[in-house]
């Protein structure tokens, strides 16, 4: 079954945001799992764009970023 574009779109957004938020913090993907009490092998998928986290695992790993929420899903 192929995945509907809008959210692939969506989750390649936020993977993107978190990836660059966890770069610019000078954090490891390890040290995020660790922060926001989520599996390493998940930050990985959600980097990428493959994961769809919860608005829990979003408010974890947004207060593990020191960032709004709403900053995971801003559009660059």
């Amino acid at each position: 079954m192929v995945p509907d574009p809008a959210m692939q779109d969506w989750c390649s957004i936020v993977g993107g945001n978190v990836r660059r938020l966890r770069q610019s913090r000078r954090m490891t993907q390890e040290e995020l799992a660790f922060e926001a009490q989520i599996d390493l092998t998940y930050v990985g998928g959600i980097e990428r764009g493959r994961r769809n986290p919860s608005l829990l695992v979003m408010a974890r790993i947004a207060r593990a970023l020191s960032v709004p929420l709403t900053k995971l899903f801003a559009e660059s």
